[in-house]
């Protein structure tokens, strides 16, 4: 135990501003998370627990606030269109990523393709997603105007304050809100189910037909965004604000493979980095890896333990809250050029 109630174990911090950085990425966590278990009908065991195993590998890993975040235009694509999209797809446009990067990453391909890739150029995407953050956060913010200004002027009083930390107030904020503007909340979770549940292989619910659809529709498109944001910007974010930690575009690229590879397998979904998740992570207080150990430990505990009840718990979390996380995050990154 470390000066002022600091824990500091292999590298990481453990501490109160860890934990307030841990929730930094909800934003577009829980959007997509709902969208996959609502509309696409997917498990949310295989979904949490497979995020909560690879948030936990990575803060433990690079010792840095690198996030683990649902690979959005597959995300988008399948939200977008459940009726067309089903859970096989999703697992197909999974097994082609992570094949994918995990070749370019053992190769060296991704290494000649960082090189080549001008300073200004990652600048761009970088505050390209900060902008496209900071729109969809005012979106989202739209949804509960009144609820998102106190929201936004509770953090903005609180940014820099290590005391009460910015996020762990917000979060409180929001959920208070929701169980005021919705008491039949309090009656409905004292229902929660409470079992143990371990996560299945995926195959037997996969077909060629799904793999190919998967790699074609989802998988393809995927690959620019994943290249620009959660690899080259994600590479080039992390050793901006952390220098003696620094991650490499080969290393990144495997990671992609693996964690995916593995998620699909037990029915989780197409997972990535991203310069938006770590920048909102490290805008409300995250330093070290410890952030990403702690969210991992909460959400493979509830998937573990509470996936029935998943969609339930999310209802805590007010749109309009989470867009004001998603804006700080954009403002963060765009603020890096």
């Amino acid at each position: 135990m470390g000066k002022g109630g600091m824990m500091r174990l292999w590298g990481n911090e453990y501490n109160r501003m860890e934990l307030a950085g841990a929730f930094g990425d909800l934003g577009t966590l829980i959007p997509f998370v709902v969208g996959y278990i609502t509309l696409n009908r997917m498990d949310p065991l295989g979904i949490l627990v497979s995020f909560g195993l690879f948030k936990i590998f990575v803060g433990l890993y690079f010792r840095t606030p690198v996030p683990i975040q649902p690979m959005k235009a597959i995300g988008g694509m399948a939200i977008a269109h459940p009726e067309a999209i089903n859970p096989g797809m999703i697992w197909g446009s999974g097994i082609f990523t992570g094949l994918f990067w995990l070749v370019m990453g053992l190769t060296g391909a991704i290494t000649w393709i960082e090189k080549v890739t001008t300073k200004p150029v990652v600048r761009g995407i970088m505050l390209g997603l900060g902008l496209s953050f900071v729109l969809e956060g005012l979106k989202m913010m739209r949804e509960g105007p009144l609820l998102a200004i106190g929201g936004f002027l509770l953090t903005l009083l609180l940014l820099n304050s290590k005391r009460f930390p910015a996020m762990l107030i917000l979060l409180a904020y929001g959920i208070g809100s929701a169980f005021l503007q919705r008491p039949e909340l309090y009656e409905a979770l004292s229902h929660l189910s409470f079992r143990l549940r371990l996560p299945e292989l995926s195959f037997a619910r996969m077909s060629w037909s799904d793999l190919l659809a998967g790699f074609v529709v989802l998988g393809l498109p995927q690959a620019p965004l994943t290249l620009g944001n959660a690899i080259i910007a994600t590479v080039a974010e992390n050793n901006e604000y952390f220098p003696d930690r620094k991650v490499t575009a080969k290393t990144i690229s495997i990671d992609h493979g693996v964690m995916n590879l593995i998620s699909v397998f037990i029915g989780g979904v197409p997972m990535c980095h991203g310069a938006g998740g770590m920048a909102g992570h490290i805008r409300f207080g995250a330093r070290t890896g410890g952030a990403l150990v702690i969210l991992g430990i909460i959400v493979l505990l509830i998937g573990l333990f509470l996936s029935d009840s998943v969609s339930l718990l999310l209802q805590v979390f007010p749109r309009s809250v989470l867009g004001v996380i998603l804006f700080f995050a954009g403002v963060e990154l765009a603020l890096v050029i």
